[in-house]
């Protein structure tokens, strides 16, 4: 007697199908090319799942380097400047101070600025 293990076969068969819920043409009606879709799918999503964070830090870095640049200094010198005074805020929360809180990123500018100037005497 032939085993077909059918109902494991159309459980798996309809998993996929239903994945690609969304997709163009036959890839979200055909097993065949709907198993190919989400293969490729699935690469991209995990390769952009990295690019994503890249992404993000670059943008925040463009806008700590503009407002760093409105208050009179460069986004290398004011990131140097912090790491020099001990402050241990990172991108995101300084690109967000740049954007929100223009106060409280001109005190992180004179902050850096004043440890910058103590590491020159310093050296």
């Amino acid at each position: 007697m032939r085993v077909t293990n059918a109902p494991a076969s159309r459980k798996r068969r309809n998993r996929t199908i239903k994945a690609a819920k969304g997709f163009r043409l036959r890839r979200s009606k055909l097993y065949r090319y709907a198993a190919d879709a989400l293969d490729h799918g699935r690469q991209y999503a995990f390769r952009d799942r990295k690019t994503k964070k890249r992404n993000y830090r670059a943008l925040w870095q463009i806008r700590i380097n503009a407002a760093a640049r409105a208050a009179g200094t460069t986004y290398s010198r004011f990131i140097e400047g912090l790491k020099a005074a001990h402050v241990a805020l990172d991108r995101k929360v300084l690109a967000d101070l740049a954007a929100t809180d223009a106060s409280a990123f001109g005190e992180l500018v004179r902050i850096a600025s004043e440890a910058l100037k103590t590491k020159a005497a310093k050296a």
